[in-house]
Formats: C-alpha cells, structure tokens, sequence
C-alpha cells in the first residue's frame, strides 16, 4: 500500500502498521484495559443520524472557526500527543508543518520530542501547550514561564491523567521510554529493521520540554516513573484556579467530562475545555465524549469553548459535533497513523482529506457557515 492508496483513517492506520514495530504501533493504537471506551468512541458518533436540508442555494463554505480567541480555517485541529519521533523521525515537525498549512492549530506535548520554541519560531500558525501538573510547584510555574516567554498561544492542562492508564498491550511488548522490551518485543523491532535504521541515523530521541528538568536518561527515570513519581494525584480546584490567574490568557482544561466539572472550570476563569476520555486510554469504561457533549454545552456553553475529541474519522464526525454545540474537535489517532506511515505527507493528506469530508459534508447538509448547523440537523437512535 502507498501513501497515494489512503482514502481515510482505516488505510492510514493499515500502513502505519505495516511501517512501525509492533510495540509502537500498539502504543498508538493501544487503550486501558479491555478497551471498551476506546471502541465507544467512535461508535457514539454511528448512533447518531445526520437530516440535511436542500434547496438552500450552498454555492460555497466557510469552515473557519473562533476557538479560545484563536481563529482556525477548519474546526479540527491537532491535539497535543506524545512521543511523536517515534512514529516518524520528523515527528512534530511534520505535524506543525501539516497543520500550518491548512491553518489550523497544533498541540505540543510536555512529553514532546521537539522544543516549544522551535516550533513557535518556525510556524504562525496558534499553537497550544499541554502540561501535567508536577509536585513541584517551582517546576509549574518555570514551564509555564516558558510557555508565555516561547508566545504559545492556549495554555492547555490534561487533568485526567494523576496515574497512567493500564494499557495491557504496552505491558506485554514491554513498550517504555527507555525501552525495557520484553523477547516478543524484541522480536518484533526485528521485524522492521526500517524503522531502527532510520531511528538511529537521525537526531537523537529527546524531550526538550522536560530535558531541563528531568533526567530521563539511561536507567534514571522512565515515562511510568515520571506518572508516578513526579505528578501530584492530589492536585485540586484552588491549584488549577491559581495556574489559571497565573497564566493571565486562554487557558483550557483537557479531559473534563463531567457537568459539574465544566461548571467549576467555567468559574475559575478556564476559557475552554476538551471533553475527553484520553482516547480510552485511562479510565476504562467512561463515557464517549460525543455522548456527553450536549448536557455540557448546555450548562456552560455560553461560559466557555467546548471542544471534544476521541474516535474522530470522518468529517461527518465533525459535522455532528458541532451541531451539537462543540466549537472545535481535536485529532489525534487521526493523524498520528499519517506521521507514522509517511511523515509530512501523510499527515497533509490526511488533513486535507478531512478538509474535503468537512466541505462536503456541509454542502449535502445545506449549511453554508457551520454556525448554522444546530441540533434540527441530528437525530439520535
């Protein structure tokens, strides 16, 4: 399969397994437990129905959205996500590179393997900062100081991960940063001396977010032991409305999903929030963002932005989230298979092709500005 044979997320997905080692592709792929939330994610969007409108005289679209004061050209953009040279030796570069393109927001992981600041030199285009929140108060407050100084542009706080998910696939291929691979682990990198080649002939693996702060160098620390060693599970509300206050800007909560929990974000300032299950990758068995979306929106939607993401494939997908209220979706998967089977081209493909399903989408649903799709466009089964 060629890069020129991937129509959507499934073929991408198809030729990033053939390219990546077994242990990596399955971190990607790969979700808490029996990954029942995972597969819910997509499947909450299949039990709704789309009822278009004809005969309205849609000629051209407007895809532009306004989130968290940034004005975005389509209304996806693509989440922060870890680990990202990994998949491909270009890594955020090709994503920043894709996203710029189409004028859309891109995310930067504190467990990025490119510099915030390289990447807010390179590209205008709005970029967002995810972080954990460390034990170390001292350590908060530099990396957001870092933030502001590098002109990011959303500040975005993932609070659903105090501890890291169970993910059982990671577990058995003893997939780790550094890597404590297990012999069918081993195997399988064996399978793909592709991948090592080019790992290894390319700049060295690092995670310029935390490098100065972190030691996760030879037997040091690992990513497990920096979830449980150095993340504060006893973060609370008073912590997050200081960082807020502190940051003095757009500021968002990653992986809010209940009512009450969007109320308390809208009070203390957040200007977003993305509801968000990590992609099934924490807590097995929470419910389906799309699935929660409209109770949140109508508590607190004319508070804040709020956004979804999780089990996005299709602008259809897309389509019927922002009917429901949502101001934007995250990617995530949805691009991390294009890196991974073709770098910068892929991840432009795929973002173009999601452009097109979106352009379509809203012509056959005879909306010619997406601020005119509501909840008349949707029924659910």
């Amino acid at each position: 399969m060629r890069l020129s044979d991937c129509h959507n997320f499934h073929d991408f997905r198809t030729l990033a397994k053939r390219r990546l080692p077994g242990p990596i592709f399955n971190y990607i792929d790969g979700a808490a437990d029996d990954e029942v939330t995972y597969r819910r994610n997509s499947e909450s969007f299949e039990r709704c129905d789309l009822v278009p409108n004809i005969l309205r005289g849609v000629q051209s679209v407007d895809m532009s959205v306004t989130v968290m004061g940034q004005k975005l050209a389509t209304p996806f953009y693509c989440s922060p996500t870890a680990l990202q040279r990994l998949f491909h030796h270009d890594g955020e570069r090709a994503v920043a590179a894709a996203a710029s393109k189409l004028g859309t927001m891109f995310g930067v992981s504190s467990l990025g393997t490119v510099s915030m600041e390289e990447l807010r030199k390179t590209y205008e285009t709005p970029q967002c900062y995810q972080f954990y929140f460390h034990k170390d108060r001292g350590l908060n407050r530099a990396m957001m100081q870092r933030a502001k100084e590098s002109g990011i542009n959303v500040m975005m706080l993932t609070v659903d991960s105090i501890t890291g998910g169970n993910r059982e696939r990671d577990l058995r291929t003893g997939f780790s940063i550094p890597f404590r691979l297990t012999l069918g682990g081993i195997t399988q990198f064996a399978l793909k001396p592709m991948w090592g080649i080019n790992f290894v002939t390319h700049e060295k693996f690092k995670l310029p977010q935390l490098d100065a702060h972190i030691d996760m160098g030879g037997d040091t620390m690992s990513i497990g032991r920096y979830f449980t060693e150095m993340l504060d599970p006893s973060m609370t509300w008073d912590d997050v409305a200081e960082m807020v206050k502190l940051w003095d800007g757009q500021f968002c909560l990653k992986g809010v999903m209940s009512v009450e929990d969007a109320k308390r974000a809208a009070s203390i300032g957040c200007s977003g929030i993305v509801l968000s299950n990590h992609g099934g990758r924490q807590l097995d068995g929470s419910r389906a963002a799309f699935d929660q979306l409209a109770e949140v929106v109508d508590a607190v939607g004319d508070r804040l932005d709020v956004i979804i993401d999780g089990g996005i494939q299709r602008g259809t997908h897309i389509l019927k989230a922002l009917s429901l209220g949502a101001k934007a979706v995250g990617l995530g998967r949805a691009y991390l298979y294009p890196l991974a089977a073709a770098g910068q081209p892929g991840v432009e493909r795929a973002l173009g092709l999601l452009r097109t399903e979106v352009e379509r989408g809203m012509k056959l649903m005879g909306v010619s500005s997406l601020d005119q799709l509501s909840r008349n466009n949707l029924r659910f089964r």
